[in-house]
Formats: structure tokens, C-alpha cells, sequence
């Protein structure tokens, strides 16, 4: 038998070479893959917990431009993403809103690569006062953002003058219209809807965003005792809530000296013996809007006869000495209930 012919031979070899050579390059440039690996692939939706996730490439390339985001804000947050060459660590931290989000990861020369991630309701209550554990302000940050966007959203109507929202009608009407915006997304639309005198200095709660809790809407609790889990949804909180429900639902006692208050802490007083004898009045502290060290209470009158009633500020030092004394937020005065403090900062300050 004769011989294979030398030409191919000499083709043969060139063949297997070019296989050989596309398949390095393919393998060269085709991105490589992404491992992810969670801590925890679900935990509670406390607004606090943290899972932490572990990225590695598959061929142990250098990571670069890396990038980690979520699908829902709502209900997990990326707090922090640490690269070390050819390995990453991702700190996500659970929302307040219960189910699956996804958790997307892209980075230069790589496939993008997801991964889904489960919060589950917590409905704790780890006080007993029927605040919902989620609802409570756990960061530092996030409570004093609350208190700055409390009180400059209060002090903001009274420079409003006449053209107040239609729904400030009442002392309550005023805490509850402050409190549900201090918990919303400021935006530059929002911004214009409110109409400040002054540009906001304070950032955004990041724990949760009105209305996105389980608790949508209804804000307040409006019934007594600890948390129930049917309490959820079963009508123990609403949008609405008068003062005296705030005052015994919403809040709780810090002291009848105003020295305890806080930027942000309310006063309540009973008169009885009047058609409504709550009241309410939101201690701002020195104002947001007007420079000086001087320190404000806020508080809208209520109506009487046909006046609508009116917001008025007041320094401390005219409310020490106002000329009816029921209204003095002394210990002396039976009719001052005393300082107290929205049950959402309870437990940390």
C-alpha cells in the first residue's frame, strides 16, 4: 500500500490547527460566567437583616466594572459591594415588603448573571405597643431624616397661610399630613407639589418609602394592644386617626418636662369639659426655614364657629407664658398630658 500523499499530510495538520486555533479564540473572547452564591437565599422582611452574596468568575479573570442591583427596591437594598481582584462580596439588606425580587450582577467581560432572592412578612412587634417592628426607624440616619422632614413639613404649612392642602383642617390633620410625607420618595415632583419655602436638607428615609410596607396606606394604628398578624390586614390600622388616637395608638410617653422633647415629638393636652378636648402640637425646634437659635412649637387650631381655625408657630418662650395657662406645657398644668414620641423611633432614641 502506498503512502498518504505528503500535500495531505500537510493538509491535515493545518486543519486540526485551525480547529484548534478557533477554539482558543472563541473560548478567548466569549464572556466568562459569573458564580453567585447567597448566604441566605431568604430572609425576614424586617427592614434590617442582611444576606451577603459571593461573586466569583469562572476562569478567575480580575473583576472590573462590576455592578450588583436589585429589580425591587422595595424590598431589598444593595448596601455595599466590596471587590478584591478575582472575587466580590455583596451586602444586601431586606426591605420591608414581603416576596422575591431578583438580584442582577454585571461586570465588564462577563455575562450578566441573576439570582432570585425571597423576603418573607415579619410581623414582630418586639415592644408590645402595636407598632409593627418593620414600621420602627432601625438606622440612626433614617430617624433623624424623619425628624428634619417631619418638622420642616410642619413648620412649612404655617407659611403656606390660607392656601393649606384642603385636608389640614384639625391639629390631627396636621400630624398626619407630616408624617405620611416625611415617609415618602422626595422627588423634584413632589417637591413642587409641596411647595417649600426653602430647599430641603435633609436625605430620604432608606429603610422603607410610603406606601410601600405592608401596611400600604393606613399608616396609623387606631386599636389597642400588641401586634396581632391578622392585625395587617383586619382594619387595625387606617389612614386616618384622630389626635386622641394618635396620642394613645401612635406615640408613646417621653416625660412632662419640655426640656425631654425633641425636634419632631409632639405635646398633647386634654381639656375636658370642650367638644374636642384633645389636642396636639408638633415640637420643631429651631426653625428649618428661618435662621436663628430660637425654638418653635407648630400646631393648627382647629376650627371654631365658622373660622376653619388657622397654623400657628409659636416660640417656647411664648408658650411657657401664654396668656390661658391650660395651654402652658408645664408639670403644673392638669390639662398637659406631657411630651411624647412617635412609636416608629421607639426603642432607639
Amino acid at each position: 500500500m502506498r503512502g498518504v500523499p505528503r500535500w495531505v499530510a500537510v493538509l491535515a495538520v493545518v486543519a486540526t490547527g485551525a480547529v484548534v486555533c478557533a477554539f482558543t479564540v472563541r473560548h478567548a473572547i466569549a464572556p466568562a460566567t459569573l458564580m453567585l452564591q447567597l448566604s441566605q437565599t431568604a430572609v425576614p422582611a424586617d427592614g434590617f437583616t442582611s444576606t451577603e452574596l459571593k461573586i466569583t468568575p469562572s476562569n478567575g479573570r480580575p473583576l472590573r466594572d462590576l455592578q450588583v442591583t436589585v429589580t425591587d427596591p422595595h424590598r431589598a437594598a444593595v448596601e455595599s459591594v466590596t471587590v478584591e481582584d478575582s472575587t466580590a462580596t455583596a451586602s444586601l439588606r431586606a426591605g420591608v415588603l414581603p416576596g422575591e425580587t431578583k438580584v442582577r450582577v454585571t461586570g465588564r467581560g462577563f455575562a450578566a448573571q441573576e439570582l432570585a432572592l425571597s423576603t418573607t412578612l415579619d410581623g414582630s412587634d418586639t415592644i408590645g405597643d402595636g407598632t409593627p417592628d418593620f414600621l420602627r426607624l432601625h438606622d440612626p440616619a433614617d430617624r433623624i431624616a424623619f425628624r428634619r422632614w417631619f418638622t420642616l413639613l410642619a413648620e412649612a404649612q404655617y407659611f403656606r397661610g390660607p392656601a393649606l392642602p384642603a385636608e389640614i383642617d384639625d391639629c390631627a390633620a396636621l400630624l398626619r399630613f407630616a408624617y405620611r410625607e416625611a415617609l415618602r420618595p422626595h422627588d423634584a415632583a413632589w417637591a413642587r407639589e409641596m411647595a417649600l419655602p426653602v430647599p430641603a436638607s435633609a436625605s430620604d428615609i432608606q429603610q422603607y418609602q410610603y406606601p410601600y410596607t405592608p401596611l400600604a396606606a393606613a399608616l396609623f394604628r387606631v386599636r389597642g394592644g400588641s401586634l396581632q398578624t391578622d392585625d395587617l390586614g383586619d382594619g387595625a390600622f387606617a389612614q386616618f386617626a384622630d389626635v386622641e388616637t394618635l396620642w394613645r395608638h401612635n406615640t408613646h410617653f417621653v416625660g412632662r418636662w419640655l426640656s425631654r422633647a425633641r425636634p419632631g415629638d409632639l405635646l398633647f393636652f386634654r381639656q375636658d369639659g370642650q367638644r374636642m378636648p384633645f389636642h396636639a402640637m408638633i415640637f420643631v425646634g429651631q426653625s428649618q426655614i428661618e435662621l436663628g437659635y430660637e425654638q418653635y412649637v407648630v400646631y393648627h387650631t382647629g376650627p371654631s364657629g365658622r373660622s376653619p381655625g388657622e397654623i400657628r408657630r409659636l416660640s417656647v418662650a411664648q408658650l411657657l407664658n401664654y396668656p390661658d395657662t391650660r395651654w402652658r406645657p408645664i408639670p403644673a398644668n392638669p390639662g398637659f398630658l406631657g411630651v411624647y414620641r412617635w412609636n416608629i423611633l421607639r426603642g432607639a432614641d
